[in-house]
């Protein structure tokens, strides 16, 4: 397969991923600041930190409040981690690769792309939820159609990589900000306001129902291990690396369990870290630390698929 056509594919759905996650934590944040009774107003400053854009809204906008906030994170288009940036850099890519994809798939991200357009030009959402949701739909309905009309062959698995990396890390990223900075003071521990922000946190990886369907209780340690070491539920961490990691295999020919390649070694030494890891030991050792490190690795899975697959050819 050509470079060019493996990194637009790559990054049509990590850009797809993104706008979805972004509209995903930005919708549940709404709902939660509207219970100022328990103090859940001011909670737009660590959903910035998610972004690991924080200075670069600090300079633009200053003050972290949900206006300016939902500016930002939706429809500045000078700002690249954006909805609006993100469903633009999406649709570009496709354009680039329309002779590899479906007709169906380019006319799902146009279509995505211009319904978030034109609600960018009204300047205001009446209908938050509303839009968010319908971004929401739109993401899961190009991955469907993906599924459904393109052959599953490497592109397709390029694009399948692109999309749970990235998903991967946003999951680490919005649970190492709940963990270290959401909860205001350790007095609010086990109170109302400590268990409607664990539940907000599944909520925003789209997990709160299946973590129900296994837990009775909502218990810091056991949301964390379902967030990272489920093997089942799609968004978490250990899901998408295996998946990840099939779709690499895939792509190289080569047999699970072992590596050929710098993109096969860094994926497998992260997957079978978390094989094997309890959250006991991960709690031991310091979440913060081992979810940094996850990100990082994370990172370099990604420099290593585009130097062995992407930058070679």
């Amino acid at each position: 397969m050509l470079s060019r056509v493996a990194d637009s594919i790559y990054w049509l759905n990590c850009y797809v991923e993104r706008a979805e996650n972004i509209a995903r934590f930005v919708d549940v944040n709404i709902n939660l600041s509207l219970d100022s009774s328990l103090g859940m107003g001011q909670q737009w400053k660590p959903l910035i930190l998610t972004t690991g854009d924080l200075d670069l809204f600090k300079e633009h906008y200053g003050e972290a409040t949900a206006e300016n906030a939902i500016k930002f994170l939706t429809f500045d288009r000078k700002y690249p981690n954006s909805i609006i940036s993100c469903l633009e850099a999406a649709r570009e890519n496709a354009r680039s690769i329309r002779e590899v994809i479906s007709s169906e798939m380019w006319e799902q991200i146009n279509n995505f792309y211009l319904m978030v357009k034109d609600a960018a030009q009204i300047g205001t959402i009446h209908e938050l939820s509303k839009f968010f949701s319908e971004v929401k739909l739109s993401s899961h309905l190009f991955v469907g159609i993906m599924n459904a009309t393109m052959s599953h062959n490497e592109g397709w698995h390029f694009g399948r990589i692109g999309r749970l990396i990235e998903r991967a890390d946003k999951t680490a990223r919005i649970l190492d900000v709940k963990y270290f900075i959401l909860l205001p003071s350790i007095r609010d521990v086990g109170t109302p306001l400590d268990e409607l922000q664990w539940i907000a946190l599944l909520k925003s990886a789209s997990g709160y129902e299946m973590y129900r369907k296994c837990q009775h209780r909502i218990n810091p340690d056991a949301v964390a291990e379902f967030l990272i070491l489920d093997r089942q539920f799609p968004r978490s961490i250990k899901f998408c690396l295996l998946e990840a990691e099939k779709s690499l295999y895939q792509i190289a020919g080569n047999n699970s369990g072992t590596w050929q390649n710098p993109a096969e070694r860094a994926i497998g030494k992260l997957r079978s870290e978390l094989e094997f890891i309890t959250i006991e030991e991960i709690v031991d050792r310091g979440l913060h630390e081992f979810l940094d490190r996850v990100q990082t690795q994370l990172n370099e899975v990604s420099h290593q698929i585009f130097e062995t697959f992407i930058a070679v050819s």
